[in-house]
């Protein structure tokens, strides 16, 4: 294991689920890779694998949905993040809204923000979304030891797509 590997796997960051919607497809994944990146103005970075379906609907979107689970939310996480959008269609059989800009909102999200697309970074297989925040809502009630869905929570769900070879 390289000095690098060993630093990565002491991460334990939320992770997120991502929609798209354009040109009449929508699309949503598990996201690993996002974090605000600025203050003034309030910015976020959402990173999508160049291998993975959203990120192609995302690529033509104006706005993106950013939803934030709860640890309990593992089965939504595994919806998302182990089934691919190239069969099957993720958003039947769970509850979603159309939200801001003509997102797709889930509902059953812990929280949620939808973003304006303000530009893209390269950043080797996967790219990044510069989102400028539109609106957000928490609707659901968080108990006082609430608890984001993190990486480790998420280490059995098999990826819908592979991760490319080095």
């Amino acid at each position: 294991m390289t000095a690098m590997e060993s630093f990565i796997d002491r991460l334990d960051y939320p992770m997120y689920i991502v929609t798209a919607v354009a040109d009449g497809e929508r699309a949503g994944c598990l996201v690993g890779f996002a974090s605000q990146c600025s203050l003034v103005p309030v910015r976020f970075m959402v990173w999508l694998s160049t291998a993975n379906r959203t990120y192609h609907v995302a690529r033509e979107a104006d706005s993106l949905a950013v939803h934030l689970l709860a640890r309990e939310q593992y089965e939504l996480a595994k919806h998302f993040g182990g089934l691919t959008g190239d069969e099957v269609d993720k958003f039947a059989g769970v509850g979603w809204h159309e939200g801001p800009a003509g997102t797709v909102v889930l509902d059953d999200a812990a929280a949620w923000f939808v973003g304006r697309v303000e530009g893209l970074a390269e950043g080797g297989d996967h790219v990044g979304f510069l989102l400028s925040p539109l609106e957000a809502a928490s609707p659901t009630r968080q108990p006082p030891q609430w608890e984001p869905f993190r990486l480790s929570d998420g280490q059995s769900i098999e990826a819908g797509h592979p991760v490319p070879e080095a």
